[in-house]
C-alpha cells in the first residue's frame, strides 16, 4: 500500500472523524486536518493549505458553507499531485424548492461540486440529507438531554442518515476503484417525523422526551430571546422547513449504490448511540 496520505478535512466533525477512523482500522495512512486537529488546517487560512496537500494522494473535503473555497483549494490539489477527490455536499440541490437559501449556501455547494467535476481528477460526490447524530452530537442534542425538543417541524418526516453510513460511503469511494464520476444522494431506509424519532430515544433511554412542534414565527421568537439575532434565527428556521415541507421525506439510494447494503434504520442509530452511552439522563 502506498504511503501517501490521504488527506481529511473536517477530521473532527461528524463524518470526518468517523471517515478518519475507518481509514486507520483499514491501515490506512491518513493525515487528519482541521482547526483544533493533530494536523492543523484552516479554510479561512490559505497558508495551511500546502502543507495539507502535500504528498497527499486522495482528499476528502468538507466544505465551510456560504463560501467558494473549495474551487481555489482543488486547484491546488492538482498542482500538489493529488489524484481522488470525494466532495461533502447536500441533499436536494437539483431542487430550487428544496428549502429556502437566505444563507446563501446553495451557490456556494453548486460552484463546489462543478469545481470537483471540472479538475480532471477522480472525483466522488456526497449528498447526505439530515444526519441522525442530529439527535446526539449536533442540531437537537441540548433539547433531547433536555427532554423536550421545541421546533416548526410540524408533522413532516425525514429519512436521516446514520453518520456511519456516509463515512463508510465516502471511505469506498477513497479507497475502491468504479466510484469515479458519481454522486450518492444519502439518506436512511424510511422516513421518520420528529415525533417518531424522538419517541424511539425516549423508549430506548428510559425517559420521557417531548416533541413540541412550533410556529415558525414562534421558534424565531424563542430562539431571539436566547440571544440570536432576528437574521440568524430566521435562517435556522428556514433549515428546518424541510421537514415541515415534506421535501427530505423521500428514500434515496446512494448507500445501496455505493456500498450494496441497505443503510441503517433510525432506531440501529438509537441503539448504537445508547450502547456507547449517550444521551445521559
Amino acid at each position: 500500500m502506498s504511503e501517501q496520505p490521504i488527506l481529511v478535512t473536517g477530521a473532527t466533525g461528524k463524518s470526518g472523524r468517523r471517515v478518519v477512523s475507518r481509514l486507520r482500522a483499514a491501515g490506512v495512512p491518513v493525515r487528519a486536518a482541521a482547526r483544533h486537529a493533530e494536523h492543523v488546517f484552516d479554510w479561512a487560512d490559505r497558508g495551511t493549505w500546502d502543507a495539507a496537500l502535500d504528498g497527499a494522494r486522495s482528499a476528502y473535503l468538507v466544505q465551510v458553507d456560504g463560501t467558494k473555497l473549495v474551487r481555489p483549494f482543488v486547484e491546488l490539489a492538482v498542482r500538489h499531485g493529488v489524484e481522488r477527490i470525494v466532495l461533502a455536499s447536500g441533499r436536494g440541490l437539483d431542487d430550487p424548492d428544496y428549502a429556502k437559501d437566505t444563507g446563501g449556501v446553495l451557490e456556494g455547494l453548486l460552484d463546489s461540486e462543478a469545481a470537483v467535476r471540472e479538475s480532471g481528477l477522480e472525483w466522488t460526490i456526497s449528498r447526505p440529507g439530515w444526519f441522525a447524530q442530529n439527535f446526539s452530537e449536533g442540531f437537537f442534542a441540548d433539547d433531547i438531554r433536555g427532554g423536550e425538543l421545541r421546533l416548526p417541524g410540524g408533522d413532516g418526516a425525514v429519512s436521516f442518515v446514520d453518520a456511519e453510513d456516509i463515512a463508510a460511503v465516502v471511505v469506498a469511494a477513497l479507497t475502491e476503484d468504479g466510484h469515479a464520476g458519481r454522486s450518492y444522494e444519502l439518506s436512511g431506509p424510511a422516513a421518520v417525523t420528529l415525533a417518531e424519532a424522538v419517541a424511539t430515544i425516549s423508549e430506548a433511554v428510559g425517559r420521557e422526551i417531548r416533541y413540541t412542534p412550533l410556529s415558525t414565527e414562534g421558534y424565531v421568537a424563542e430562539l431571539v430571546r436566547k440571544g440570536l439575532s432576528r437574521v440568524d434565527a430566521e435562517a435556522f428556521a428556514d433549515i428546518i422547513e424541510p421537514i415541515r415541507s415534506g421535501t427530505d421525506e423521500h428514500v434515496s439510494d446512494g448507500v445501496w449504490r455505493a456500498l450494496g447494503r441497505p443503510p441503517r434504520t433510525f432506531a440501529e442509530f438509537v441503539k448504537s448511540t445508547v450502547d456507547e452511552g449517550g444521551w445521559p439522563g
